[in-house]
């Protein structure tokens, strides 16, 4: 009779223990855009596009695993976040290196906004759908968290970008993570020019005002947060012209 009543148990067991194994496998780790961006992306963001044309066969492997496996309900929001960041970022070297040599993502596409512009370009298949590049930042990203750190870790491979991360973001890690880029790219002295009284600082505070300003009361506000000089109320703030040029490393 005891066997009889802790069969059940240990039935009941062994299948959750056997969903919980299988949900974690479904879940990415990454590794493949971790080690390519290791080996292609210098410490200061720039990137080998050669490295990554050589690299090509690894790099659709890597896309291929997106596709396969897309987000679902049993993910967690840290681990759709890097699933979305990472895509984003590993299709727009893919762009790239499939138009290479190329002196800036901008002449690949159109000049009008989110019709036919480079990020309107409906290449990117995941799952039963397909998307550009302004789907995954402007209704994927932005849309679902409201999280201005969001445009510190998404690189439009271009030199006024924040940098390109080396390795990928992953489920556990990403907040951290996110934290670390907006950091580096307030302080990036290439791209923010700050001081207590002026500050000369990325239009991506200009053209996104609003998405800093849901996260701080006001950009200045939001910039401190990160920055290590603290600009001070009331400071002139002006903004840089955006270099579209190519991010490729020397």
């Amino acid at each position: 009779m005891f066997i009889l009543k802790i069969l059940p148990y240990f039935f009941l067991l062994s299948i959750a223990t056997q969903s919980f194994a299988q949900t974690d496998e479904s879940v990415h780790k990454h590794e493949k855009w971790d080690q390519l961006t290791k080996k292609y992306v210098t410490d200061d963001g720039f990137v080998n596009y050669k490295g990554f044309t050589k690299d090509s066969t690894k790099l659709n492997s890597y896309l291929k695993q997106l596709a396969d496996n897309h987000p679902n309900e049993k993910w967690t929001s840290g681990q759709k976040k890097a699933y979305w960041i990472n895509a984003y970022n590993a299709f727009t070297i893919q762009l790239i290196i499939r138009n290479y040599p190329v002196k800036s993502i901008k002449d690949l596409g159109g000049s009008v906004y989110r019709v036919n512009t480079s990020w309107d370009i409906k290449f990117i298949h995941l799952g039963d759908e397909t998307y550009d590049l302004n789907n995954i930042e402007h209704n994927i990203l932005r849309k679902d968290w409201d999280d201005a750190r969001v445009h510190a870790v998404v690189n439009c491979a271009s030199v006024s970008c924040p940098a390109l991360r080396k390795g990928a973001f992953t489920g556990d890690k990403v907040e951290e993570q996110m934290d670390e880029q907006m950091k580096s790219f307030i302080n990036d002295k290439t791209k923010n020019t700050i001081a207590e009284d002026k500050a000369d600082v990325s239009s991506l505070f200009k053209w996104f005002s609003g998405d800093f300003k849901n996260n701080a009361p006001s950009v200045i506000a939001y910039i401190n947060k990160y920055s290590k000089v603290k600009i001070k109320p009331g400071a002139e703030i002006t903004y840089q012209d955006y270099d579209w040029s190519l991010n490729e490393a020397k």
